[in-house]
């Protein structure tokens, strides 16, 4: 991998949102990856570490929301997400494990 990036360093966390669960039944799953990584970096790191087929991966960026508290006003950081399409069959178990 280019970058030197380990493939437990290019998935940084999976994300957990209802958005995120729907997804699932398309056999698609997201996750926070690290800002520099890129497609072909992430397909590695998921086929490698879950032991599975990706069939195609988008990248995008979160961009940064902003947030007050009273007064003072500031942002929240942005993140770059990946949903990534399994090759049908696949699945990775711990997303199954919410999914009750």
């Amino acid at each position: 991998m280019s970058l030197g990036l380990d493939p437990r360093k290019v998935l940084l966390a999976p994300v957990v949102s209802e958005k995120s669960y729907s997804l699932i039944a398309d056999n698609k799953y997201s996750f926070k990856v690290h800002p520099k990584a890129h497609k072909t970096q992430v397909r590695q790191a998921v086929e490698e570490l879950f032991d599975v087929k990706v069939e195609r991966v988008n990248v995008l960026k979160v961009p940064p929301k902003p947030k007050r508290r009273g007064l003072h006003a500031g942002t929240r950081r942005g993140w770059k997400k990946a949903i990534v399409k399994l090759r049908e069959g696949d699945k990775i178990d711990i997303f199954d494990v919410a999914n009750v």
